[in-house]
């Protein structure tokens, strides 16, 4: 619902709202959070007045009003909406609206700043699910005299104001195979700000930066948050200055982060932010990953099938690319009930160890002879999906095309810098390069029938410069960025049924920017089960469940060596789009066996699991875990109990099942498929003993209210529980 007076738009949905006071010369934001109800005029009014702040000593000489449009002008002294400079002058915005209007859902504003001479469009889009989407279109008019500088654009940022109450920050940072690490204290007076450029969101993502009440949790708790939506570098940050944001207590903003020179905007140039997305909730974490997940799962893009279970070849064989023990691979995965094989890297020209290959996108008629035609009949034959791993914006100078195009490199023309994983980043933004790729992936998605392409982007883009039209390397992270949004775009207009998984050294691009236009994402390349959980966990704060790719691996982890029982690993590989990472042919006909029942078992709850809410517990004992997915009337659920490690409580109590209707009658049990967990305990809690053997009846108030005592695990053990309605029979 949108309401727009003369003087102020309020936007609502799904129990938020956003008010904007529309006056001259620059609009205010008076609210971003709680939805109001039905506001009268004048109740906007009310609002209005209540937005005027004091006039501080040693101070403005009228109160602070905090703008759309954030700048020195309006004694704004944090990180301003924009800056940047024409030939060293304009550097003081002077902003001014020139019109707003409604469309839909969102709310659009003209600006004028007369300083720079620069035409902005500010988009406020409200999302069904309560998500507010923010960006920016910059433009230079065009200039009749000829005489005007370029303007050097430094950076736009999307705020949004906090109230004072906002005062604990959580976001994630990490490394390759620890990926959305959380680190969480007080917002203290000042910048909490990060920065990425690494070309990418980075493993040590903020991935989602929250700012709530103290204490907040997964369940309970004021929380405000941001997700920058681009998939190059970028600006993160949150702020609180002692004089305050007008009434309200700090910002939490965000934007390409870009390198000086990277945007010049000539007469008739314009630049256009990736969208930063906001969410607010009164229901903890939980709640803001409800209205990410719901927003993530209404676009018309969104998978609707059920998400097949895969078999990714990495594990299983390295670079051993035998077609006869590929193909004995192919017949095992189909005898367990795989439903997609995604043959990884060492397919393509010259591509025996990581040293080279990169770029010569053509199956290597060494390893394969008769190209990979006898692989993906075969396992379409079996009626699965066939996938191949790429890493399309990569190269090795060990390559033809490196050798033959060292042009389209991206890099300074002085000379390259030290590699990374023996590759260099291929300029995809260079029109040949770009057409290069295009053909090169379309003819071998359209040879072998290819339904699913693993996307890998191994390499940070450190000195990512190319030359520019007149001479001298200009900076290319921007330009890689779009260039990699409308290869994608091109190739699934081309294979409309074409199915991309973002990889990035696992979970180094996981971001709303590339996700417009892939699947789903590689959480980690990291399977230890263990890791796996808060992985796993924190990837969930922002992405669906269906949308993160959840593999088995082997017992001794390929990552981290650490060796772990088969109900663990497969229980937490279930909770996302589960997948196998390992060498089928090398296990036992038991190990087969459970396989296979956890195949079925997936098949069984995925609709679930990729349909539900997200719910996660508030517990006291941080060495046991307790997630879950609830189905949307409330009316069955899967549940994980997880214990890490050992912690001093010798039993962990009652434990609330978050998510459920107290008021609804309930049945329980134990799913065995994957195996019981090992127990620190002579006997269970009796509701545990009988639901191992069948449906255990209990009230929803029971569940919700008293809660379960719930089994003393073993450290790295799991247990799956099971919540469906009560019938008749019981």
């Amino acid at each position: 619902m949108t309401r727009i007076t003369d003087r102020t738009a309020h936007l609502r949905a799904a129990g938020v709202s956003f008010v904007v006071e529309l006056r001259a010369p620059l609009p205010r934001i008076l609210h971003w959070g709680e939805d109001l109800g039905e506001l009268t005029d004048e109740g906007l009014a009310a609002l209005g007045l209540t937005a005027d702040g004091v006039a501080l000593n040693n101070s403005l000489d009228e109160a602070r009003q905090f703008t759309v449009w954030p700048t020195e002008a309006d004694g704004w002294s944090g990180t301003p909406a924009h800056q940047g400079h024409r030939a060293g002058t304009a550097t003081t915005p002077r902003v001014t609206m020139t019109g707003a209007e409604q469309s839909q859902d969102a709310l659009v504003i003209g600006l004028h700043d007369a300083d720079a001479g620069l035409d902005l469009t500010l988009t406020y889009r409200l999302d069904p699910s309560g998500v507010l989407g923010v960006h920016t279109r910059v433009a230079s008019p065009p200039d009749a005299s000829g005489t005007a500088a370029p303007y050097d654009l430094s950076a736009t940022t999307a705020l949004l104001p906090l109230p004072n109450r906002a005062q604990e920050i959580l976001d994630f940072t990490g490394k390759w195979c620890r990926e959305r690490s959380p680190q969480r204290g007080p917002l203290a007076f000042g910048g909490h700000v990060r920065e990425i450029r690494r070309g990418k969101p980075g493993l040590d993502a903020p991935h989602l930066l929250t700012v709530g009440v103290p204490g907040f949790g997964f369940r309970s708790g004021e929380v405000w948050a941001l997700h920058v939506g681009w998939s190059g570098n970028q600006r993160w940050l949150a702020e609180r200055l002692p004089e305050g944001a007008g009434v309200h207590g700090g910002v939490l903003g965000g934007g390409e982060l870009l390198a000086p020179g990277e945007i010049r905007l000539g007469p008739g140039d314009s630049y256009t932010s990736p969208e930063c997305f906001f969410a607010w909730s009164d229901e903890g974490l939980d709640g803001l990953a409800g209205r990410f997940h719901t927003m993530l799962r209404a676009r018309p893009g969104h998978p609707s099938s059920p998400r097949p279970l895969t078999l990714n070849t990495w594990e299983a064989v390295y670079f051993d690319h035998r077609p006869e023990r590929l193909l004995a691979l192919a017949d095992t995965a189909a005898s367990v009930g795989v439903e997609r094989l995604v043959l990884d890297d060492g397919w393509f020209l010259g591509r025996r160890d990581d040293t080279a290959g990169l770029g010569d996108w053509a199956v290597d008629p060494q390893v394969w002879p008769e190209g990979l035609s006898p692989l993906a009949d075969r396992v379409h034959a079996h009626g699965m999906q066939f996938g191949l791993w790429v890493e399309p914006e990569m190269v090795s100078l060990a390559s033809r095309l490196a050798r033959e195009h060292p042009e389209w490199l991206l890099g300074p023309s002085v000379g390259l810098g030290p590699s990374a994983r023996h590759q260099y980043v291929l300029n995809v933004a260079h029109e040949d390069a770009f057409a290069y790729l295009l053909e090169a992936l379309d003819a071998l998605v359209a040879e072998y029938r290819i339904d699913y392409l693993k996307w890998d982007h191994n390499r940070e883009l450190h000195e990512a410069v190319h030359r520019g039209a007149h001479g001298g390397d200009r900076p290319g992270v921007h330009a890689q960025t779009r260039a990699l949004y409308r290869l994608m775009d091109a190739l699934r207009a081309r294979r409309p049924g074409l199915e991309i998984e973002s990889c990035s050294s696992g979970g180094g691009r996981v971001d709303l920017g590339v996700l417009a236009r892939t699947d789903r994402v590689w959480a980690s390349d990291c399977n230890d089960p263990l890791e796996r959980q808060t992985i796993q966990r924190w990837t969930g704060q922002l992405l669906p469940p269906e949308l993160v790719g959840a593999h088995v691996g082997g017992p001794r982890s390929h990552t981290t060596g650490r060796v772990a029982d088969d109900s663990f690993r497969l229980i937490t590989a279930l909770f996302g789009h589960a997948g196998i990472e390992d060498d089928l042919t090398a296990r036992t006909p038991e190990q087969l066996e459970t396989l296979t029942r956890w195949a079925a078992l997936y098949k069984e709850v995925r609709g679930l699991l990729h349909g539900g809410r997200v719910v996660r517990a508030d517990l006291d004992d941080d060495a046991t875990q307790l997630h879950g997915v609830v189905a949307p009337d409330a009316g069955a659920a899967l549940f994980c109990w997880v214990r890490t490690r050992t912690s001093v409580p010798a039993q962990s109590g009652r434990v609330r099942l978050p998510g459920l209707a107290p008021g609804r009658g309930y049945r329980v049990r134990i799913r065995t498929e994957a195996g019981l967990p090992s127990v620190h305990q002579i006997t269970g809690p009796a509701w545990y003993r009988a639901a191992v053997e069948d449906w255990v009846a209990l009230p929803g108030t029971v569940l919700t209210g008293a809660g379960l005592p719930m089994p003393t695990l073993n450290p790295g053990q799991a247990l799956l529980v099971e919540v469906a309605p009560q019938t008749t029979a019981h």
